[in-house]
């Protein structure tokens, strides 16, 4: 995926029958997911306009331009939607996109190599960074907090982890 872009939602399926689909936003203000339109999808197609007509259990409910039928919306089931990285909000200097985070080298503290973020996990309660390295039999699951993270340096490529005794 190109780094210019980030994913900010998903589709999970269709609500009703005029083609009006479930949206998980992954936006710090779920609402938001619509402000940066044009959203596209991983395989290119580009819908212009979303609008939130409503919210429903653990997700919002959205009507995508182009999108007209309970078919289409079905259709649309686990399409990943991203913005343009131009059109989102700067961060704080202890916040990351995950995009960002994946690929970046993580050591420990004493400069030695872990391995590298495969992917970054969240459950609901809050981020954990997969952690794949070449003496690693397993991904490690590694906490994405201050105390296990204490510093992440986008520049140089690289985290420095102060793992759980035992983790790696």
């Amino acid at each position: 995926m190109s780094q210019d872009k980030i994913v900010v939602g998903a589709i999970s399926g269709a609500f009703g029958v005029h083609g009006d689909v479930r949206l998980k936003s992954f936006c710090a203000d779920p609402e938001a997911i619509a402000d940066y339109a044009p959203l596209t999808t991983e395989d290119g197609k580009v819908f212009p306009k979303l609008v939130i007509v409503g919210q429903t259990t653990n997700a919002l409910v959205a009507r995508i331009e182009g999108v007209s039928s309970k078919e289409a919306a079905d259709a649309l089931k686990g399409v990943t939607l991203m913005a343009g990285r131009d059109k989102l909000p700067s961060l704080s200097d202890d916040e990351f996109y995950h995009a960002d985070l994946i690929g970046l080298a993580v050591h420990d503290t004493g400069g030695t190599l872990l391995g590298h973020v495969k992917d970054v996990l969240n459950h609901g309660a809050s981020d954990i960074l997969e952690v794949q390295g070449p003496d690693l039999k397993a991904t490690v699951l590694l906490p994405f907090t201050q105390r296990a993270v204490p510093t992440v340096d986008l520049a140089a490529g690289r985290i420095v982890a102060d793992p759980p005794e035992g983790l790696f």
